[in-house]
C-alpha cells in the first residue's frame, strides 16, 4: 500500500490485541490498515517509535470546563485546547455552565460553536445543559448535535444554570428517553448538604464535613430510581463516595441503563494529607480519604466505574481565595486537563493495571459514553488519533509550564509517571506554541 499518508512504526501499540508491535497506516485522517511490524507497509511520511515509547488511542476528556464565552479569563478555547494536546488528549466534550450564555438552547449552541471556531487545538464535543424551564429545547439541542445533557441537583456553583428538583428532573428524563438521548447528572443531595456543617475556614476537614458522602448517596439513589421509572439513560458523573458502587452495581443487574465516572484527583489525592488553607484542591464532590481512594480503584478494577476523566474546571486565581485560604468561599473545581493522563498512569501502575487498562478507561470507555464512533481506539474505520507516551519516563509538575489559562493546580511540584511527548490528530502532529495554526473540528454527535 503506497498510497498512505502516514505509517507509523511502535514497537508498543494499545489496540484490540491488548499491547503489540504494529505498522499503522493512515490515508485522509483515518486508519485503513493495521499490520504485524515485518509487513511491507509505506507512505509519504513514515514515523518511528522509539524503545522506550508506546502509540496510545487520542485521549477523550468527556468532561471539561472551557468556559468560554462568558468566563474567558478563566479558561477559553484556545488555553483548554492546548492543554489537552499537551496532554495527549485529542477529544474533549465541553460542559455547557460555565459559560455565558449556557448551553442550554440552540442560539447559544450556535454561539459557543461560533466562539470555538478557529480556536481548536483538538476535536471538541458540546453538552447541553438541562435547566428548570428548558424540557422544550432538550430535543432541538439533540437535533443541533448535542451528546447529551447535563443537570445539577443542587447549586451548580453559577446562578445561570439553576438546579433540577425531583419532579423537574423526572419531566427532563422523560423527554431525552423518548428520543434515547442521554442524562448526565451532578449527583449530590441539597437537603443533605443544607443540614450539613456549613463550609468555612482554612481545615479541610471542616470542608469535607460540609459535604458528606451521604449527600452524593442520596442523590444516586435517587437518580437509579428515576432512570428506573422513566427507562432515560444516564451517567453519574465524579463519583466520589465509593459507597454508591453497590447501588450501581445493583442498579445495573436489574436492567437499569446507568454509567458512572471518577476523577484523576480521587484516585490520587486523600483527605488526610491536604494541608489546611490549600484551596487548589477544592472541589464538589471532594476529594475523601485513603480509604475511599482504594475503594475507588477497586470500582475501576470491577468496572463499576466506566471511565476516568478531568472535570477540568478552572477558575482565575483570586476566585481560588489563596490569599486567605478559606474553603468555604473558594471556587471548587481542580485544573488538570494536561495531566490527567500521567497522574492516573501513575496511580495505576502502583496497583498493577496495564497501559490497556488506563486506555480503556481514558480513551474507549469515553468516546463510546459520548456516542463519538469515530474516536478512542486504535482500529481500521478510526479517526488517527494518538498520544505518544514515554511510560517510564517521569517530570515533576510545574504549574507555569502548563497551558491551561490560570497558572495553579493541586499537582504543583507532584513528581508524576508517563510522559506525552507527541500528539496527533487525524495523522496530523499537534503543535501547542503560540505560532501553531489549529486544526481541530467541532463534533456533533457520530462526527464532524
Amino acid at each position: 500500500m503506497v498510497d498512505l499518508d502516514l505509517v507509523i512504526r511502535a514497537e508498543r501499540v494499545i489496540g484490540s490485541a491488548g499491547e503489540v508491535g504494529r505498522l499503522i497506516g493512515v490515508r485522509d485522517g483515518t486508519i485503513v490498515a493495521i499490520e504485524p511490524l515485518g509487513s511491507d507497509l509505506t507512505g509519504a511520511v513514515t514515523v518511528e517509535l522509539a524503545a522506550d515509547e508506546v502509540l496510545l488511542p487520542g485521549l477523550v476528556d468527556a468532561h471539561v470546563h472551557v468556559n468560554e464565552p462568558g468566563r474567558t479569563a478563566w479558561e477559553g478555547f484556545a488555553s483548554a485546547t492546548r492543554a489537552a494536546a499537551a496532554g495527549g488528549v485529542t477529544t474533549i466534550v465541553d460542559m455547557p455552565l460555565n459559560s455565558i450564555p449556557p448551553t442550554c438552547d440552540v442560539p447559544a449552541l450556535d454561539l459557543k460553536r461560533r466562539t470555538a471556531e478557529g480556536q481548536a487545538f483538538v476535536d471538541i464535543g458540546f453538552w447541553g445543559g438541562a435547566i428548570p424551564g428548558n424540557v422544550a429545547e432538550l430535543r432541538p439541542l439533540y437535533d443541533a448535535g448535542v451528546l447529551g445533557f447535563k443537570c445539577f441537583l443542587l447549586h451548580s456553583g453559577v446562578e445561570e444554570f439553576p438546579h433540577l428538583n425531583p419532579d423537574e428532573l423526572e419531566a427532563a428524563m422523560r423527554e431525552v428517553r423518548s428520543f434515547d438521548g442521554l442524562m448526565i447528572v451532578h449527583a449530590e443531595d441539597m437537603h443533605a448538604i443544607d443540614h450539613a456543617p456549613a463550609a468555612h475556614g482554612e481545615t479541610y476537614d471542616d470542608f469535607l464535613k460540609s459535604r458528606p458522602r451521604g449527600a452524593e448517596n442520596l442523590a444516586v439513589a435517587q437518580v437509579i430510581e428515576l432512570a428506573r421509572w422513566t427507562g432515560c439513560r444516564v451517567h453519574i458523573l465524579h463519583v466520589s463516595s465509593s459507597d454508591v458502587l453497590p447501588m450501581l452495581a445493583s442498579a445495573r443487574r436489574d436492567g437499569v441503563r446507568i454509567t458512572a465516572e471518577t476523577c484523576p484527583h480521587y484516585l490520587t489525592f486523600e483527605a488526610e494529607e491536604i494541608p489546611d488553607g490549600a484551596t487548589q484542591f477544592k472541589c464538589c464532590p471532594p476529594i475523601r480519604e485513603a480509604a475511599n481512594r482504594e475503594l475507588l480503584w477497586d470500582g475501576l478494577r470491577d468496572g463499576v466505574i466506566d471511565l476516568v476523566v478531568t472535570d477540568h474546571s478552572p477558575s482565575t486565581l483570586d476566585l481560588k481565595c489563596l490569599d486567605t485560604g478559606d474553603f468555604g468561599v473558594a471556587w471548587g473545581g481542580i485544573s488538570s486537563l494536561q495531566l490527567g493522563l500521567s497522574a492516573v498512569w501513575t496511580e495505576a501502575r502502583r496497583r498493577d493495571f496495564t497501559l490497556v487498562d488506563v486506555a480503556h478507561w481514558m480513551c474507549e470507555a469515553p468516546a463510546r459514553h459520548a456516542g463519538l464512533r469515530s474516536k478512542g481506539r486504535i482500529e481500521i474505520g478510526f479517526d488517527a488519533d494518538f498520544a505518544v507516551f514515554a511510560p517510564d519516563d517521569a517530570f515533576v509538575v510545574d504549574v507555569a509550564r502548563l497551558h491551561h489559562k490560570n497558572p495553579i493546580s493541586p499537582y504543583a511540584e507532584r513528581p508524576l509517571a508517563g510522559v506525552v511527548r507527541s500528539t496527533w490528530l487525524r495523522g496530523r502532529r499537534v503543535e501547542t506554541t503560540e505560532q501553531a495554526q489549529p486544526f481541530g473540528r467541532l463534533l456533533t454527535r457520530g462526527g464532524a
